[in-house]
């Protein structure tokens, strides 16, 4: 939309166009077949429309491209490009003009102009063109303000401005799901969705992790030497489609040991999309970052470093339990171990661990066997720090298949 002062006549015309690229033609095809009336008169008009394929007239997309009939959209990520043009409409020669392009948004006013320098002179017929480009990361109004300040041959000195208003829409609907693993892993799920009108080709959508993680991406799948993508070859996204991109973050070595630092860890990293759209026209978006709700693991933190997945029943089998001091002052730990319907442990209970320093971890064996087949929950740790008689109680820390190794012959 376009704002002016009061009119007033100037010698210099102002002129501002929006550059976007060319769409494709598209026809309506009319076929019937031979025997119906027509006959062969639409095919062959058909194939007379220069706007047509040769060979394939009845296909939609054609040969020819159409220039914009209007201003269009603008997205969030894309770049908004703008052909500006003074043109001296008068018979007398012009000096000093000087041409300045600002784009005001919501919170701040940006200077588009290449040069801000003046041109000395301007003849009749003769103009002053320049292209602005600008990536848009704001939504909402946009306000392209453009001014032209110039002196006639006579010393008067004059200005004018056009305002050219347009709003910047939301492209994409991207929304985050956090996952905590039993180990100090980080799961990340993207859902992201095109709101817009036209479908998008998703050249790239990336997690940056923050300092303290490295990123895996879990948007493949294994096919030979390389990987596969999830969503196949052309990775396009249609109109209102929803695409979920997963992602899995591990501290890194000199993070991973310091398990008060990992706990109170909330920034995760953020996302960076980038697409194409018609014609390969681009666009980009950065999420601000990206912060979960940190897991509350207590003053000790229990895990399963090593677990088989199956077991015999009846037999004994091993695990390796990590003990973690979350809290800020020393433990003296006692361990005891409690049977429960399914699970028995084998081995002394209420046996002394010792100090554990803030911080600080502690690798524990233990050994143990099941009564009952099937899918069985391991609990019935207990630990207790002596020094402030506390006990911290620990069910359900992993489930493990228990099967019966024994098989009955039928005679």
């Amino acid at each position: 939309m376009e704002v002016n002062q009061a009119k007033q006549e100037h010698l210099l015309a102002l002129k501002v166009m929006r550059l976007t690229k060319p769409t494709l033609f598209t026809n309506l095809p009319v076929t019937c077949e031979d025997r119906d009336l027509p006959g062969d008169l639409f095919g062959q008009l058909m194939r007379e429309d220069p706007s047509t394929i040769k060979g394939a007239e009845a296909l939609m997309l054609g040969e020819m491209l159409t220039l914009p009939q209007n201003f269009g959209n603008i997205f969030l990520g894309e770049t908004f490009s703008s052909y500006i043009s003074v043109h001296n409409d008068s018979n007398q020669v012009v000096k000093d003009i000087l041409v300045k392009a600002d784009l005001q948004t919501s919170s701040q006013r940006l200077n588009l102009s290449a040069s801000n320098s003046a041109v000395a002179e301007l003849k009749p017929e003769h103009c002053i063109d320049d292209v602005i480009h600008h990536e848009v990361k704001e939504i909402g109004t946009h306000i392209l303000v453009c001014a032209v300040s110039y002196t006639t041959q006579y010393g008067e000195k004059l200005y004018f401005r056009k305002f050219f208003k347009f709003q910047v829409l939301k492209p994409l609907d991207v929304k985050t799901k956090f996952y905590n693993a039993e180990t100090d892993e980080v799961f990340l799920e993207a859902q992201i969705q095109n709101i817009t009108t036209s479908p998008m080709f998703m050249e790239k959508v990336s997690l940056e992790p923050s300092m303290m993680y490295n990123v895996t991406e879990l948007n493949t799948v294994e096919c030979g030497d390389q990987g596969e993508s999830t969503f196949g070859k052309m990775s396009y996204l249609q109109p209102m489609d929803t695409r979920q991109y997963l992602y899995c973050l591990k501290p890194k070595p000199e993070y991973a040991e310091k398990a008060g630092v990992i706990k109170g860890v909330t920034v995760i990293g953020k996302l960076d999309i980038v697409w194409k759209t018609n014609l390969g026209e681009r666009g980009r978006l950065q999420t601000s970052q990206l912060q979960r709700m940190a897991p509350g693991y207590g003053d000790i933190r229990l895990s399963l470093e090593m677990i088989p997945d199956t077991v015999n029943l009846e037999e004994p089998f091993d695990i390796i339990c990590k003990i973690t001091n979350c809290s800020e002052r020393t433990m003296d730990l006692e361990l005891e171990m409690c049977n429960t319907r399914s699970i028995h442990w084998c081995g002394v209970s209420g046996r002394q661990l010792g100090k554990l320093s803030p911080g600080a971890f502690l690798s524990l064996p233990l050994v143990l066997l099941s009564s009952v087949q099937g899918l069985q929950s391991i609990s019935g740790l207990r630990l207790t720090d002596t020094f402030l008689k506390r006990t911290y109680e620990y069910d359900d820390i992993a489930q493990v298949c228990v099967v019966c190794p024994y098989t009955s012959n039928e005679s």
